[in-house]
């Protein structure tokens, strides 16, 4: 925060004030909804490995993103995911499998 404080100009609790007052929210707490976020597209949309999920939305490992994804989704991320695979076999249309491109 200290760094992006002196690159906007502000101090570091100015920032943060301004942040929330235009988010509602802390500059941590948005973070880290955006890489929830971000963890959904991937497990909607990609057969990747959760581990490489993890890493690639910044939880950094698949144990990090089933803790914070179970407590902020309600289930795991392979439940949340299977809810989206319905009758489609693994790696169908739109589906990248994991190591492939996309």
């Amino acid at each position: 925060m200290a760094r992006i404080a002196r690159f906007a100009g502000l101090s570091p609790r100015t920032l943060v004030r301004r942040f929330h007052e235009a988010t509602g929210t802390t500059p941590l707490r948005w973070l880290h909804v955006q890489r929830l976020a971000r963890a959904r597209e991937l497990l909607e949309s990609t057969d990747l490995p959760i581990e490489h999920i993890g890493r690639l939305c910044g939880m950094g490992s698949a144990g990090n993103l089933r803790h914070h994804f179970t407590r902020s989704a309600g289930v795991t991320p392979m439940a949340y995911r299977r809810s989206f695979q319905g009758d489609r076999p693994p790696g169908g249309p739109g589906r990248p499998v994991a190591g492939g491109a996309g």
